[in-house]
């Protein structure tokens, strides 16, 4: 079944191609770049593009914000608990990895 409004989207993409908007564009006339998880390619590709990372590398980060501050915390209770969150936080980053990888 078509989109309710492939012919619309035709319809732009045939002006912009009349008025030239779609010359002289990066990479034009050169292959595409290999990926090795086709797949993926394009989530992984729009990531890059606006700065996002997968889900490990932010709880990576979390996870050395954490260490830090259990270095500098002297009060007990709140290093237990730090090392808790910091537990739950590797739990989660060995998921997110391997969810990450397939």
């Amino acid at each position: 079944m078509d989109h309710p409004l492939i012919d619309l989207i035709s319809a732009r993409i045939q002006k912009a191609e009349a008025e030239g908007a779609f010359d002289n564009l990066p990479g034009a006339g050169k292959p595409l770049p290999k990926v090795e998880d086709p797949e993926n390619a394009l989530i992984r590709r729009v990531m890059q593009e606006n700065g996002a990372v997968p889900e490990f590398v932010s709880l990576s980060r979390t996870l050395a914000a954490l260490r830090l501050e259990l270095q500098e915390t002297g009060d007990r209770s709140r290093r237990k608990d730090i090392m808790q969150e910091m537990s739950m936080l590797e739990a989660r980053m060995d998921l997110a990895r391997k969810a990450y990888s397939k």
